[in-house]
């Protein structure tokens, strides 16, 4: 047979060959991932240089062979770069798009930069290579957000506001202690991307469609060449795991949980019965109806878009259920949800930064916020401290609460003799405990609410997100 003129319609398909019939164009479309996966378009070509590599040092490419590939490579690269990479008709995903290039450049020899590869292998090589990058990015994110908090924590330490339970009032807390909250959660979704990126770390390339590769191509130095740090063990299972992407989009959901809970929190005291913080303008939007509305869009969106991560999650997981050993192209499906909740979680990260870097706490709504019956457990430890058991105690300042619900009076405006009804053991000593900064500076104990744990814990946070970044 006479090979055709130009080699690149030859293989505008790769796996056209043992096709004569022509892809109906709704199919075309439907397999189509090229807008998705395009993105990877710099893991691909690293993926192809490495692979091209490795199968000159096997023997199967002469020397000016990888040569001529490595350096056409270098020109598709940067045809990306620089914007001026041309897609056509028959490019359905970056792969082919890339090797179709290759081959317009270099002829012929482009081709056999495929050679003992599947696109089942190098797909997951190129997730693999980018979502690296990904992560590396979005922990770097995740880091300053925990650095921004810390300072803030260590500058307004002295700001007292109500701690709840069950959204009811409980105990008098630091403004610091509950952003530093938020932040110990980001500090544990930090610990968990980086642990997923070392599973994820190893390169599937030269695992074929699914059984190996046949041309001796040395996979140790490949997946190092690729800053692997091993290959995969087993070529069925390189093939056919997403548990990498599964677990990546299972931490960006519980991320984006968190910083739901962070959104709703900022939304519950931004509101005119709370008044404890103002968002700052760049983050809030008006009513196209009432003047005087200042709605906190971008928390309500952070806690929108979870929905939409999570919604994600449970779909990756249907799809990988029910699979069969080895590749299916069900899993073509996989990066739609990943690239679409990662960038979600990239932009959250970025717009929950800004919503802490401009939110302005109001002291004095704050401390006004705190009442007399958030001291109750005070009352009861004053007691402890008397040598009375806690479960007594318990119920002798529940009793103080009562009376002074009977009275319709604060539990501080209880005298003395009051107590002393309720107790014989109140002295008059017992009105020390009347007093929001004495009750935060007595939960002195590692984690507390005291002024030295507070800043202790932003000091550790800061040196933490330091080290991490």
């Amino acid at each position: 047979c006479v090979a055709p003129d130009n080699p690149a319609a030859a293989m505008s398909k790769l796996w056209g060959g043992r096709f004569t019939g022509k892809t109906d164009p709704i199919m075309e479309r439907f397999n189509n991932s090229l807008d998705v996966d395009r993105v990877m378009w710099s893991a691909d070509i690293a993926g192809s240089v490495a692979y091209a590599t490795s199968l000159e040092a096997a023997g199967v490419l002469s020397a000016a062979e990888a040569g001529q590939i490595r350096e056409g490579l270098g020109k598709v690269r940067e045809e990306w770069a620089s914007g001026a990479f041309v897609v056509k008709e028959g490019d359905e995903d970056i792969h082919t798009a890339n090797e179709r290039r290759l081959t317009e450049l270099i002829g012929a020899v482009g081709g056999k930069v495929h050679t003992g590869r599947s696109r089942n292998d190098q797909v997951v090589t190129d997730l693999r290579l980018h979502l690296r990058s990904v992560c590396a990015e979005l922990a770097t994110e995740l880091a300053g957000l925990v650095t921004l908090a810390a300072k803030r924590a260590t500058a307004e330490v002295d700001l007292l506001m109500p701690g709840y339970t069950h959204l009811q009032s409980a105990q008098p807390v630091r403004w610091s202690h509950w952003m530093l909250a938020h932040a110990q959660a980001w500090r544990r979704d930090h610990g968990r991307l980086v642990q997923a990126a070392e599973r994820m770390n190893e390169c599937p390339l030269g695992s074929g469609a699914l059984a190996g590769n046949p041309f001796g191509v040395e996979r140790e130095s490949l997946a190092s060449a690729l800053g692997f740090a091993r290959p995969t063990a087993n070529s069925m299972d390189a093939v056919s795991d997403r548990d990498f992407v599964v677990e990546l989009s299972g931490w960006a959901t519980l991320l984006m949980a968190h910083l739901s809970r962070f959104a709703e929190d900022i939304i519950v005291f931004s509101t005119q019965e709370f008044g404890f913080v103002k968002c700052g303008d760049s983050y809030s939007t008006g009513s196209s109806l009432m003047p005087q509305k200042k709605n906190p869009d971008a928390a309500e969106l952070l806690r929108g878009k979870a929905n939409r991560v999570l919604g994600h999650h449970t779909a990756l997981l249907a799809m990988i259920k029910g699979l069969p050993l080895t590749y299916n192209k069900d899993l073509q499906e996989d990066k739609q949800a990943l690239f679409d909740s990662l960038d979600t979680v990239q932009a959250a990260l970025k717009i929950t930064s800004g919503v802490l870097a401009t939110l302005q706490p109001a002291a004095a709504r704050m401390r006004g916020a705190l009442n007399s019956f958030m001291l109750a457990t005070d009352l009861s430890e004053y007691l402890v401290r008397k040598g009375v058991p806690f479960r007594e105690t318990h119920h002798v300042a529940g009793r103080a609460v009562q009376l002074a619900e009977e009275r319709s009076c604060a539990l501080t405006e209880l005298s003395v003799a009051d107590l002393q009804s309720l107790h014989p053991l109140f002295g008059d000593d017992v009105l020390a405990v009347w007093d929001f900064d004495a009750s935060v500076e007595r939960r002195d104990s590692i984690g507390g609410v005291s002024k030295r744990r507070v800043l202790e814990q932003a000091d550790a946070l800061a040196a933490w997100a330091d080290a991490a970044a």
